[in-house]
């Protein structure tokens, strides 16, 4: 498990990865393995047994109740809202902490949408090379930008490579609000409210009342390595906190899903049994000026 920021790119796509060998996997992706180190892919590999594989789902859960399955349901939401908008016209798709992400190359509806995945230098490095291994080049379409949240002006870095405002632009923001300080976080807020009408925000955050100790969710280990000992995870709302804060920057909070809502949307449907983390949940937002 990775001590820093720019090093936690990987685990959510072996997820992915090993998810595919499941009778009924969640997402479809073929190309989540393709992008991982050797090392990734050879674990990867070793999870077609089922045994294996079952023996990487309990470790993850031993560490994170329900992360499993949390990552699997807060993947497959972002691909729905994402497809969602593509259908109704897009101008623009902007990842925020793309790390591994395939979206832009496994959704065929995104084709012809210029898609700038924006993540930590070191991150935008590894992920340039492995495009380039895989595809010979980093596909058409797809801009990679490097930036770091907590120094840099995301919007400048942007424009620098090609993006301007006023743009109907999807963003998705998935499992970065944690790593960030507030003044970053409502820094980042504040760099997209010249987005063009219609335009959405997908993003994921961590409990408050988790990262503040008051409540553990069965997840006592994180909190104590990702938040006491690493100091990794430095950001988390409420629930009834979301909307209020959106508000500040011009956008309107449409829904907010936690574990009943992915278990009904995704899991039950799939006959999947599996446990998803209260810790983290996921919201859909819309820009109101």
């Amino acid at each position: 498990m990775s001590r820093t920021a720019d090093g936690t790119a990987l685990g959510p796509m072996v997820i992915v990865a090993v998810d595919q060998f499941e009778p009924a996997p969640l997402i479809h992706d073929p190309l989540a393995a393709e992008l991982l180190p050797a090392s990734g892919k050879f674990a990867v590999a070793l999870t077609r047994w089922p045994p294996l594989r079952r023996a990487m789902v309990s470790a993850t859960e031993k560490k994170v109740p329900g992360l499993w399955a949390g990552i699997l349901c807060r993947k497959r939401y972002l691909d729905d809202q994402l497809l969602e908008a593509a259908a109704g016209g897009l101008d623009a798709v902007v990842v925020l902490g793309a790390g591994f992400d395939t979206r832009a190359y496994r959704l065929p509806p995104l084709r012809g949408i210029p898609v700038y995945e924006v993540d930590l230098p070191a991150n935008v490095t590894r992920k340039e090379a492995a495009l380039r291994k895989h595809f010979g080049r980093v596909p058409v379409g797809v801009t990679l930008v490097p930036v770091d949240f907590e120094t840099q002006q995301l919007r400048a870095e942007l424009a620098r490579h090609g993006f301007t405002g006023g743009r109907k632009t999807f963003v998705v923001w998935e499992a970065v609000t944690q790593y960030l300080t507030e003044p970053a976080v409502r820094h980042t807020l504040a760099q997209l409210t010249d987005l063009g009408p219609g335009s959405r925000l997908a993003f994921t955050y961590v409990r408050k009342d988790f990262l503040d100790g008051e409540e553990f969710y069965g997840a006592r280990a994180a909190h104590d390595d990702f938040v006491t000992k690493w100091r990794l995870w430095r950001f988390g709302l409420r629930p009834g906190d979301v909307a209020g804060l959106l508000a500040e920057y011009g956008w309107r909070e449409r829904e907010q899903l936690g574990p009943a809502e992915f278990t009904s949307r995704y899991l039950r449907p799939a006959g999947r049994d599996l446990p998803v983390s209260e810790i983290e949940r996921s919201v859909l937002a819309e820009l109101t000026g």
